[in-house]
């Protein structure tokens, strides 16, 4: 499962429970039942990941252009 999703925002809340419900029938947990379901969350959590790393990459820019801003406005009364 994906530990690391118990104790933070939970953004894949209805695909995590269709997997642990899925879970929940050791059968089809061993049997390969539970696949679609886990295809699923994986999909989720990828999306997910990469919408925030184009966040994070775009505060980043924007943090950057900041403080070139910042340097330049500095040098600029030298």
């Amino acid at each position: 499962m994906h530990p690391q999703l118990s104790d933070k925002r939970i953004v894949c809340r209805e695909f995590i429970q269709a997997l642990d419900a899925c879970h929940s029938n050791n059968w089809a947990r061993l049997t390969g039942g539970c696949n679609r379901e886990k295809d699923s969350l994986n999909q989720c959590l990828r999306k997910e990941r990469v919408e925030r790393s184009s966040r994070n990459r775009q505060n980043a820019k924007e943090q950057r252009l900041r403080v070139e801003q910042a340097w330049r406005e500095l040098h600029e009364d030298e």
